[in-house]
């Protein structure tokens, strides 16, 4: 499915009245890692109340076990920070990287804004070395900007 094939699926998916919030981004990460086949993890974290750290939110793939990260640590961590889209498109060429799995190979992250406020971030993984475009960027903006409707 293309990015454009999606778009109206994540609206029907959001916009749905009778799904709790939570329910409704674990559907996301579901239609986004089953349509398209280098979304291997693909989760939310949020911030953490008042808290320097991020915890994890819906997600679909693997198990973690980085469900609380503090600012500034990982990727995620990073882009609490700095409030910028983080594309890696090599894992093993980032000092600092929180492995989640050997099997990641690449890592695209985009901060999820609420009234300007970055609350959280949409996270994926890739087993695959360096898949991840400006599309990929401008459709997870997309997607975030929809899900910030929800908050």
């Amino acid at each position: 499915m293309t990015f454009e094939e999606l778009r109206p699926k994540v609206e029907d998916i959001l916009h749905h009245k009778d799904i709790l919030r939570e329910d409704k981004l674990m559907q996301i990460c579901h239609l986004l890692k089953d349509n398209i086949d280098y979304y291997d993890w693909v989760g939310f974290y949020f911030r953490n109340g008042d808290k320097e750290e991020l915890i994890l939110g819906p997600y679909a793939g693997e198990p973690t076990d980085h469900t609380v990260i503090p600012f500034g640590k990982g990727i995620c961590g990073q882009v609490a920070v700095s409030n910028q889209n983080f594309v890696v498109p090599d894992v093993k060429a980032q000092d600092n990287y929180i492995a989640c799995s050997f099997t990641v190979k690449s890592e695209i992250v985009i901060p999820l804004f609420v009234e300007g406020k970055n609350i959280g971030q949409i996270d994926i993984d890739s087993n695959i070395l360096d898949p991840f475009t400006e599309m990929d960027e401008r459709f997870l903006e997309f997607v975030n900007a929809e899900v910030a409707k929800l908050f």
